[in-house]
């Protein structure tokens, strides 16, 4: 029987069904509606469901697909294999708890930082024993860029140039795609080279919506061959999630 797993972030929801460790179908929009979903369950013949949210509200679809199958919100107490050593865990982001799941799921026995790179980019790390001591949490791509626009009076909005290449800017638009872009660039490399000075062989694992940007920005780097790009990386974790509490 198949799985239905859904990821509500702060600006897309992500929808897929697996089929044990097989992903059968993936999408992701704004906000999706009980019509999608049940169309899901019935093409599928999914028995259970997962949702993992980071919005404090309930979804409108809810009660329509608990009459069709058996439902289950993911919480911190679901996060079989990985021993959660985090000061406040019920302050912890289930999405970022979810990614290191599958993190560990993907690759067990291997020490990783998961670098979801969304409306924020958050830094987690976990040992090869499923120890998750904590993260980091700083501004996205488009936070920046936003931030920089509404906080001042003349700089323009400006958005992520995959093109640009260049040391510094020569005029204001180039000037912030330098300090953004340039900016989270250093911050990535930081954060890598400080993990890797203790764990060599460290995967680094790539997901969110600006995994591609951050792909590229890392391929031709000294880390290339550590990359992983992991775009399902939080549904995987679901998904084990659900596998570990129905199997």
């Amino acid at each position: 029987m198949a799985n239905l797993v859904i990821d509500i972030g702060n600006t897309l929801t992500k929808v897929a069904v697996f089929e044990q460790d097989d992903l059968l179908h993936a999408e992701q929009s704004p906000v999706t509606d009980a019509k999608t979903l049940l169309q899901l369950i019935e093409k599928y013949h999914i028995s259970h469901a997962i949702i993992s949210s980071v919005r404090n509200r309930t979804e409108e679809w809810r009660a329509a697909i608990e009459e069709k199958l058996d439902l289950k919100y993911f919480t911190r107490d679901m996060t079989a294999g990985i021993h959660n050593q985090y000061k406040s865990p019920e302050t912890l982001g289930v999405d970022r708890l979810a990614a290191v799941m599958g993190a560990h799921k993907l690759y067990p026995g291997k020490c990783s930082l998961v670098i979801d790179a969304g409306t924020c980019i958050t830094y987690d790390h976990v040992d090869a024993d499923g120890n998750y001591l904590g993260g980091s949490i700083s501004p996205g791509l488009n936070m920046r860029y936003k931030a920089l626009n509404y906080y001042t009076g003349a700089l323009p909005l400006v958005g992520a140039d995959e093109k640009f290449d260049k040391t510094y800017g020569d005029d204001t638009r180039t000037a912030i795609l330098s300090g953004v872009q340039n900016g989270v660039k250093y911050e990535v490399f930081g954060f890598i080279e400080s993990y890797r000075a203790k764990e060599p062989e460290l995967n680094i694992l790539l997901s969110g919506g600006d995994s591609i940007f951050f792909d590229t920005l890392l391929k031709n780097s000294i880390f290339a061959p550590y990359v992983k790009n992991e775009p399902y990386l939080v549904l995987k974790g679901l998904n084990a999630a659900i596998r570990y509490n129905n199997d």
